[in-house]
């Protein structure tokens, strides 16, 4: 398989309902923009996926699919492979995503008033899906050191109370693309554990990332970490497999995976996809040396990214993430924040990226941009802001 001719191919996703393409009018208030945003890629899902889904597709009846056993022992076989990670397929739940996930836990586990502990910036449903079921946010904000962002120990002790009952954890970390060292993951575990606080881990993009064997799944840290947690883990990103709304979630402890069965049902949360267990577990079966080929291409477009914004757009600085398809880009050198940041993009680049500020106020003055495209696209939105910002200089000078 040849990564080059399969990724750089141009696939016109315009009519397919895509968001990311066929909503740009609503999202950005033009349909001309170039759009870089929702962590969907333009880039096709493996070969045996989309074969696994026509043979599926031709049985002309699609009723309640019964079992979830082959899509489990898939994800065993995966984790393993992929991490070394020994997990059981009785500590599993299926869930429709990881953010319905991310909210049946919190009512599983916590009472309305209780606060649950975030780290900006960050992923902004971590935001909304608290607030929206009446509990408490409490920020922990990241540390930005040397252009690199680190975990705060200290404020996040300082932040406990009582109420504090839930932390929120994204592994690795959406927008900024870090990975955590497992010295950090046991440092932050080691907090919680003592002062009884249960760990929700989002690991939603922990396939991607692009030195093998960098990620740490959170239920390997400790006997007691495993059972003081949920993991969730999906093939949505990794796959471009989101449309069809399939996840996991890894709870080791028997008690916390029944309230967190008991809680999904309760919430109409307990089916997945018909089409999404066949396609999952056709990815996971099949999907090893696809990945490895995407990481190599993606990886390829992040450097190639750093290197266009230090030769030709040096107020824009980035980091290369250590894993996502995200880069985190900051704008702040060229004085743009907020509304006029995003009007900027919009209006003169012709660009659609999301807005920093959405994942917190620490945000501000970034955007996130979404990498998983043909170079040849991810080239043509970089001449784009490449222009726009030349123009902006040229006018405030």
């Amino acid at each position: 398989m040849n990564a080059l001719t399969i990724f750089d191919e141009i696939i016109d996703r315009l009519g397919t309902n895509s968001v990311k393409w066929d909503a740009r009018e609503r999202i950005f208030g033009s349909g001309d923009v170039l759009p870089l945003w929702v962590a969907d890629m333009d880039l096709p899902c493996p070969p045996e996926v989309v074969q696994a889904i026509e043979a599926r597709a031709k049985h002309p009846i699609y009723g309640y699919p019964g079992d979830n056993g082959a899509l489990f022992e898939a994800a065993k076989g995966w984790v393993n492979r992929r991490f070394g990670a020994e997990v059981d397929t009785d500590w599993m739940v299926a869930i429709p995503g990881v953010v319905p996930g991310i909210q049946v836990a919190i009512n599983a586990f916590t009472k309305p008033g209780d606060k649950v502990i975030i780290q900006p910036p960050v992923y902004p449903p971590f935001f909304s899906t608290s607030e929206e079921l009446g509990r408490r946010i409490v920020e922990n904000p990241l540390k930005r050191v040397d252009g690199k962002y680190v975990m705060d120990f200290d404020d996040l002790r300082k932040k406990i109370d009582q109420r504090t009952k839930l932390f929120v954890l994204c592994s690795p970390h959406n927008p900024i693309g870090q990975v955590w060292s497992r010295e950090d993951l046991l440092q932050l575990g080691e907090i919680c554990a003592e002062k009884g606080i249960m760990i929700i881990a989002d690991e939603i993009h922990s396939d991607l990332v692009y030195e093998k064997g960098a990620h740490t799944p959170f239920y390997t840290l400790s006997e007691q970490l495993a059972n003081q947690s949920v993991t969730f883990i999906s093939g949505s990103k990794t796959f471009n497999l989101a449309g069809l709304f399939t996840s996991i979630a890894i709870i080791k402890n028997r008690k916390l995976r029944n309230e967190f069965r008991v809680t999904a049902n309760k919430m109409g949360l307990n089916h997945i996809n018909l089409f999404g267990i066949v396609a999952s577990t056709a990815a996971y079966n099949h999907g090893d040396q696809w990945l490895d080929e995407l990481l190599d291409y993606l990886h390829e477009n992040a450097v190639m990214i750093r290197h266009f914004l230090s030769e030709r757009i040096p107020e824009i600085k980035m980091t290369i993430p250590e894993a996502t398809y995200l880069a985190w880009l900051d704008f702040r050198e060229l004085g743009l924040y907020g509304q006029e940041l995003r009007n900027f993009l919009i209006r003169e680049a012709k660009v659609g990226l999301n807005d920093g500020f959405q994942f917190g106020k620490q945000g501000d003055g970034f955007c996130r941009m979404n990498f998983g495209c043909p170079r040849s696209v991810l080239k043509e939105a970089l001449q784009r802001i490449e222009k726009a910002v030349q123009v902006y200089k040229h006018s405030n000078h």
